[in-house]
């Protein structure tokens, strides 16, 4: 692709512009998204036209811009987790039924964990994971779940370029984590994201063996119980599993 003045891409380009959205805003003014997407204004109105021609992104009046339902259906329909949270969606409302909590889904992507589902109870403790939002590893149960039952060679990769942005937690904290986490078969953290919460997560397993995803609840401070939730947790993981499985020979 031909590059820029800068020597970056038109694809280097294209992935700035579409990025620039922060989490929770639909709509930009064209000036402040080529701001944020360190472009020129000029050459950020005409990515932005070519992309909105084909549907990726929506040009309004006024220069307001928005994500396309075209940026939206095509990852929808291709994504690679549109099988696991099929397969996920049913236990996930089971769990939800019978402990009255948020119930959270998540992959491992790159250092972060990844949510790609969540079914939140009205009237439940306040649930910050949120559908297509990121915690790092070290500062939620799923990703401790998910890290825990990585490869060796991952777990140290990870732990040799681990730091904590606030400096309050050390590359050997999170290596006892980890292994606590892989003796007991489940992750915990309490008053981590939110001061009057703690969060339970479990291994999603397939049929290769291979740690999928996490599945978490989010409960009260006061709320310690994980021997109650622990089985309810992992009964689900594993029909998640099987379900994954069918799904994928079908």
């Amino acid at each position: 692709m031909a590059n820029s003045a800068s020597g970056d891409s038109v694809v280097d380009r294209v992935v700035r512009v579409i990025a620039a959205f922060p989490e929770g805003v639909a709509v930009l003014q064209l000036s402040e998204l080529a701001e944020r997407a360190g472009l020129p204004l000029s050459s950020a109105h005409r990515l932005v036209r070519q992309l909105a021609e084909h549907g990726f992104l929506d040009l309004g009046a006024g220069g307001n811009v928005r994500l396309g339902m075209r940026l939206w259906e095509l990852v929808n329909r291709n994504s690679p987790t549109l099988a696991l949270r099929q397969a996920a969606m049913p236990f996930m409302e089971d769990i939800q039924q019978v402990l009255s909590r948020n119930v959270n889904l998540a992959v491992l992507d790159g250092w972060e964990a990844l949510f790609v589902e969540r079914l939140s109870r009205r009237g439940s403790v306040a649930n910050r994971a949120r559908v297509a939002g990121r915690m790092p590893v070290h500062i939620s149960s799923a990703g401790l779940a998910l890290m825990a039952n990585q490869p060796r060679d991952v777990q140290a990769e990870y732990l040799g370029q681990f730091s904590d942005p606030g400096g309050k937690v050390t590359a050997g904290v999170v290596r006892q984590l980890l292994a606590e986490t892989a003796q007991q078969g489940y992750a915990q953290l309490a008053g981590v994201v939110d001061p009057d919460t703690w969060s339970i997560a479990v291994p999603v397993v397939d049929g290769k063996r291979r740690t999928v995803a996490a599945l978490g609840v989010v409960l009260p401070l006061a709320e310690t119980r994980p021997q109650a939730l622990v089985p309810a947790l992992q009964t689900a993981a594993r029909g998640i599993g099987r379900q994954l499985d069918k799904l994928r020979e079908g």
